[in-house]
């Protein structure tokens, strides 16, 4: 089960990265556009969600595309999810309490190389 402490020590440790504050929750950012937030749930997140919302807490992910959402939605519905909220946004939200350590370090990672400039993702790529 991933914690917090994890999102930070996985998205800090990927090139140029920050943390910062958001709309009042964490935030990690690449070069000033962010790519994994703390995401609570609002009132119209609850309500639309209704007995399928998520207890516990909820990070966003940007991905790099609406496919990629729909795909990890399907593959793992327990852990991935989306609102009426990021319709056309390529992001996804995931109940942070049912990531393992690899899932987290895959989403993070992905979420990061569609933000960073291509410059950037291919010189981390090249030092993997």
């Amino acid at each position: 089960m991933a914690t917090w402490d994890d999102v930070a020590r996985i998205c800090l440790a990927l090139p140029a990265t920050t943390e910062a504050t958001s709309w009042g929750s964490r935030a990690w950012k690449v070069r000033d556009k962010t790519f994994v937030w703390e995401r609570p749930l609002r009132k119209k997140d609850l309500a639309e969600l209704g007995r399928t919302a998520p207890t516990g807490p909820v990070i966003g992910a940007a991905v790099p595309d609406e496919g990629a959402k729909a795909a990890l939605i399907a593959e793992e519905p327990a852990v991935y999810f989306t609102t009426s909220h990021f319709d056309g946004y390529p992001a996804v939200l995931c109940r942070l309490d049912r990531l393992d350590e690899q899932a987290l370090r895959e989403l993070a990672e992905e979420a990061w190389a569609s933000k960073a400039p291509r410059r950037l993702v291919a010189e981390h790529r090249v030092g993997d």
